[in-house]
């Protein structure tokens, strides 16, 4: 029987050859770090609803699902055609067009802590104007994170919980604050710390919800900062429209005074944007005061701002998602795939668990533990965090590559609502197949080594 190694070489032929030219053009041969697989990665040609095909003609169900970006499923008729449609228009009009108000118009309506809105063109860019914002608004200079919450790859918050990061200079440390997410450290550290601005988080916890926060640490965290006086702001580029309607603030009820977005926002294409309170937001805004203009006012230039294809194919998305029960539907199948992957380790008697909320699954191998919505994780964060191996993530990323089966990074699954009831039952099907393969060759997990091995 042929390993897994084996079989990727001998069922991705085209982009082994394709890799080569990657790693001449591009440090790693990747162009994003979760592209990169060991020993080459999988070059895709195109996609469709819940499936994509490689080079060599391998079809896929696809749980990257554009790193997040994809909800409505790949090449939505609606969303293709209203591109189509623009990029005989113009793909860059260099002035201001009526798509971009009635992109705005429906990011107001869904989001309830948007009175206004500003564009941008990722989610870095988004954080990095939220930031600014926050500091030109309160006056005050530092910023409090979280350990392992992500928030783009700026140098404010690219740095480790111990405060470094390659390439970003020492001295950066000293105007973010971070913290473990408990409500108790919050407080100490706004206690000690009156330069705080703000606080930002990705509200379902750290990786996209990897490592997650429970919906009471969330109104706490919203009590703590109005009675300090500090803002809050929630990093929404995963969650926004992905785990309600409203995002994670829709889902709770709990309103930060900004959120940023991007991925859905923008139907698939690049677009982002910072959204929340009027009076923040109008630090932005010209004033007609030399003073006000030159040295208070927040400059935002950016040539993709709210960008005509970005424009059409975000309001398009957004108006779909708006008319139609498609957060429902996708959680709906979601549920389906966790609850087969749990069935599948318990099937194999591996320790560890699928977990996650909406439209997102992570699971944790090798340990034993629950998750629910409301309680959280019976698993610390570090425990947690430690079951993430990504050597292991490497194969078994590679492992379900070759049964069919595309996830980002190794424990990632994002569904979309073309994803069907017979995508999630191939899936986990796929999913026992790849842990089997993976156990034949020696992974260190319990249960069913043994009997793989007797079986040869």
């Amino acid at each position: 029987m042929k390993s897994v190694d084996e079989r990727y070489y001998d069922d991705h032929p085209g982009s082994l050859r394709l890799a080569g030219g990657g790693r001449r053009a591009f440090p790693d041969g990747a162009t994003h770090d979760s592209r990169w697989i060991t020993p080459f990665p999988i070059y895709m040609t195109r996609s469709e609803g819940a499936h994509k095909w490689d080079v060599d003609g391998n079809r896929y169900v696809d749980y990257v699902v554009g790193h997040g970006a994809i909800l409505l499923g790949h090449s939505h008729p609606a969303i293709v055609e209203a591109v189509r449609e623009q990029m005989g228009r113009g793909t860059h009009v260099g002035g201001a067009t009526e798509l971009e108000i009635r992109w705005a118009e429906i990011v107001n309506k869904l989001v309830p802590c948007s009175e206004k809105v500003r564009f941008h063109s990722s989610g870095t860019e988004a954080d990095l104007m939220a930031f600014r914002l926050v500091r030109a608004y309160t006056g005050r200079d530092k910023i409090l994170k979280f350990h392992h919450h992500f928030h783009g790859w700026s140098d404010y918050v690219v740095l480790s919980p111990e405060g470094e990061a390659a390439g970003v200079p020492q001295g950066m440390a000293e105007t973010v604050v971070q913290v473990a997410p408990e409500i108790g450290e919050v407080e100490r550290a706004l206690d000690r710390e009156p330069e705080i601005a703000a606080v930002i988080l990705e509200p379902t916890g750290a990786f996209g919800g990897m490592l997650p926060v429970t919906p009471e640490f969330l109104r706490q965290l919203r009590d703590v900062t109005l009675r300090a006086g500090v803002l809050l702001i929630f990093d929404e580029v995963i969650t926004g429209f992905r785990t309600s309607l409203g995002g994670v603030q829709g889902r709770y009820g709990v309103t930060p005074d900004l959120s940023t977005h991007a991925k859905i926002l923008a139907g698939g294409l690049p677009g982002a944007a910072v959204v929340g309170k009027a009076e923040i937001l109008d630090m932005i805004q010209h004033r007609g005061d030399p003073e006000w203009d030159a040295r208070r006012r927040v400059a935002h230039p950016g040539t993709f701002n709210a960008n005509p294809l970005s424009a059409v194919a975000g309001a398009t998305c957004l108006e779909i998602l708006d008319r139609e029960p498609v957060n429902e539907r996708v959680e709906a199948m979601t549920e389906r795939l966790k609850s087969g992957l749990n069935g599948v380790l318990a099937g194999l008697g591996i320790p560890g668990f699928a977990y996650g909320l909406a439209s997102g699954v992570f699971v944790a191998l090798g340990v034993e533990g629950e998750w629910d919505e409301e309680n959280g994780c019976t698993v610390p964060d570090a425990t947690l965090n430690a079951s993430k191996d990504p050597a292991r993530a490497g194969a078994l990323r590679k492992a379900l590559l070759n049964e069919g089966v595309d996830i980002q990074g190794g424990w990632s699954w994002r569904l979309t609502a073309a994803h069907t009831e017979e995508d999630v039952d191939f899936s986990v099907e796929a999913y026992e197949k790849a842990l089997r393969a993976l156990i034949r060759e020696g992974w260190p997990v319990s249960g069913v080594a043994a009997a793989e091995t007797a079986a040869g």
